[in-house]
């Protein structure tokens, strides 16, 4: 074993992404706002626009605590899965100036699961525990062959594979060993620093068939009225987009047609009809276009602006 971690931190030190800022620093607000934002966000779009913007306007847990939660979600306009936001701005009211440093005191927070607890632990603390992400999970099942087993079964042999000399280097090795190496297609073996005894090697295919996503069809219509410069838009209760500035939804009227567009969002895929909109109900609020990216708007709405050239 001794060898197996040395090998996998031997290929870590050469082929890591020792790139990421969040990997280059010891705040752990800076390593919790990335994981947060990491979830189900490409790398690229957090580290080059999304966690440099945020950390701009909200530097540190206490000055994301004071900020009205309508700046928060503003900030994280466009990055999609809105609950993150909400439940990264109630942890910073609860804790203020610190995380703690536990699984068990994480997990108490909003947000914040087994996968996210670890990885604080982990990558903030440096203690000695398993961090199981998709990439993870995926390296984990090839190389001890756990082709059908449940997720306790892959945590529990993270658990037993854990360098305890150095566990934030050893965890990140492995994410970035499955994010680079051992794909989901096509897995690049003979480049694998844990090739030599993988036991899944022969069968790697195996270890990641997944049944073939359900997308679901949907038409949407909105409105759109624009009066001296400023749009209409209406606070959600929605789930999707709860507390953000949303278009108004309409009945169509093939006469008010504007454009069409599509979008994605889960397991939805998007028909969006926009309607020329003339009367609103009173409790919109209008929003200076001039200042529509300091509103807290979703990406389907930003996307509705630009196909009417009404935003860059």
């Amino acid at each position: 074993m001794k060898q197996v971690h040395k090998r996998l931190l031997a290929w870590y030190e050469t082929q890591g992404r020792h790139d990421l800022p969040w990997r280059n620093t010891d705040n752990m607000y800076h390593i919790y706002l990335s994981e947060i934002m990491l979830q189900q966000t490409q790398v690229n779009r957090v580290r080059d626009e999304y966690y440099p913007q945020f950390l701009e306007k909200f530097p540190s847990l206490e000055a994301l605590a004071k900020a009205p939660q309508e700046k928060v979600l503003s900030a994280w306009s466009g990055l999609g899965y809105y609950s993150r936001a909400r439940n990264l701005h109630k942890t910073a009211q609860i804790v203020q100036t610190a995380l703690p440093k536990t699984q068990e005191e994480l997990l108490k927070l909003p947000g914040i699961g087994r996968y996210t607890a670890s990885a604080i632990c982990s990558f903030g603390h440096e203690q000695a525990i398993p961090v199981v992400d998709t990439n993870i999970a995926r390296v984990i099942k090839r190389y001890f062959a756990l082709l059908e087993a449940k997720e306790s079964r892959v945590w529990e042999n993270a658990r037993a594979f854990v360098n305890a000399q150095a566990p934030r280097a050893h965890n990140l090795a492995l994410m970035d060993l499955g994010s680079l190496v051992c794909v989901p297609k096509n897995p690049k073996c003979a480049e694998c620093p844990l090739e030599a005894e993988c036991l899944g090697k022969t069968e790697a295919e195996l270890y990641t068939q997944r049944k073939k996503t359900q997308y679901e069809a949907l038409d949407l219509f909105y409105g759109i009225c624009i009066q001296n410069g400023k749009i209409a838009l209406e606070l959600s209760t929605e789930k999707m987009y709860k507390d953000m500035l949303v278009l108004p939804r309409v009945e169509p009227i093939e006469e008010d047609f504007l454009t069409v567009f599509k979008h994605s969002y889960t397991k939805y895929r998007l028909q969006v009809y926009l309607y020329r909109l003339e009367e609103v109900r009173e409790d919109v609020r209008w929003v200076e276009l001039k200042n529509i990216k300091e509103a807290p708007i979703s990406s389907l709405t930003q996307k509705a602006l630009i196909s009417l050239d009404l935003s860059e």
